[in-house]
């Protein structure tokens, strides 16, 4: 990274927001991997802590008291991101509703900003979720991440401390950064030369 070049700003969203969840164990992975870095820089939105409202309003017209401060909490964040990290479990052969959610409230927050996936779940470890994730953001004018990070049986991937016990995840997680940071700085740089048109 040129020595003039600022770090990326990654917005780490975490989608689950089920009682008991796995999400924090794979979060806090994650972002140890973020902080090795000088390139990257995350700021964790987890769904759970920030919930969105559910009831979207009808076109044209205003949303419902009480959700411009939800949004509050959210929006600004996303915006200030440069590059994006999605964190998901599989929910039958899909992603969280709370992502979902979090998204459509969205919308040029994403545009011309690269996206990432880390995925975790049984026997398919989420892929099913990001399969559906690429699509929707592609609608969105995101550009996604080839390299993903996936945990099969993830509750075999980490110790009872929530140490991730395989060598080959932290090589993916080195491979998807480095994409991601390639990817927000092309972005980004090509931005400040030009408006990025949706």
């Amino acid at each position: 990274m040129p020595a003039t070049a600022e770090p990326l700003r990654v917005a780490v969203l975490v989608g689950s927001t089920r009682e008991g969840r796995f999400a924090p164990v794979v979060t806090k992975w994650l972002t140890g991997h973020l902080d090795q870095r000088d390139d990257l820089r995350g700021d964790v939105v987890d769904l759970a802590e920030t919930p969105l409202p559910t009831v979207f309003p009808a076109f044209g017209q205003q949303p419902p008291p009480g959700t411009e401060e939800q949004l509050a909490l959210v929006s600004p964040r996303l915006a200030a991101a440069d590059a994006f990290v999605l964190v998901t479990p599989e929910y039958n052969h899909s992603f969280p509703a709370s992502l979902k959610n979090a998204i459509d409230w969205h919308n040029e927050q994403w545009h011309g900003k690269p996206v990432a996936f880390v995925s975790y779940g049984g026997l398919s470890g989420g892929l099913r979720a990001v399969e559906q994730l690429r699509v929707v953001m592609a609608e969105l004018n995101a550009t996604t991440i080839r390299n993903t990070v996936s945990f099969h049986d993830v509750w075999s991937r980490f110790d009872q401390d929530g140490n991730c016990t395989d060598p080959a995840a932290d090589t993916a997680a080195k491979a998807l950064l480095d994409q991601l940071a390639w990817w927000g700085h092309a972005l980004r740089d090509a931005k400040s030369v030009r408006r990025y048109v949706a």
